[in-house]
């Protein structure tokens, strides 16, 4: 498993605190993480933050 993954599943809550230090704009809505549905996180995000998918899940790795 990749590991950018392996944060959403451990643990979300402490990065999506970090997420949302960063990015305030996002709501919770934005940074829902449902188990399977974790590209479709990733392009909510890129979309939000208008990274690429590669810097979205980098970042992510790097929270």
């Amino acid at each position: 498993m990749e590991s950018w993954k392996l944060k959403l599943t451990g643990t979300w809550n402490e990065v999506k605190g970090k997420i949302k230090q960063q990015y305030s704009h996002l709501t919770d809505d934005d940074l829902l993480f449902e188990e399977g549905k974790d590209e479709e996180l990733l392009g909510k995000l890129q979309q939000k933050t208008g990274k690429t998918k590669e810097d979205v899940k980098s970042w992510i790795e790097s929270l």
